[in-house]
């Protein structure tokens, strides 16, 4: 598969509203400590078969920073509502920032949640 864009179809869809990410339990063994650092953080796999654009804000109309390879998992530092978007885990407008500046659409990210899992970003 090619490039994902971590919101590559703004549907505009009115009656999708949620976010249909997969809420089985097994998201929970995907959540793991990472080794190396004072406080663990914990990770989340990107979706299989996807690279995804990481954008320096919570929308697609934000600069690409750079793009997450096959396989990859990230930390979730906080989350903002942005701009509403399809992928591999539903319909969402959740934005998960992985780092300062660095943001990927939610619903490309298995968090076993259709809402927050982080703290709002201030």
């Amino acid at each position: 598969m090619g490039t994902a864009d971590a919101a590559a179809s703004a549907t505009g869809a009115t009656d999708v509203t949620a976010a249909t990410q997969s809420t089985d339990a097994t998201a929970a063994t995907d959540a793991t400590a990472t080794a190396g650092s004072t406080a663990a953080a914990v990770t989340y796999p990107i979706a299989p078969g996807y690279q995804v654009n990481v954008r320096s804000g919570p929308g697609t109309t934000y600069k690409v920073v750079k793009v997450l390879p096959y396989n990859s998992r990230v930390p979730i530092r906080c989350q903002r509502h942005g701009q509403k978007v399809s992928g591999p885990y539903g319909t969402s407008d959740i934005w998960d920032s992985i780092a300062p500046g660095q943001y990927v659409s939610d619903t490309y990210v298995r968090t076993g949640s259709d809402g927050f899992v982080a703290a709002p970003c201030g």
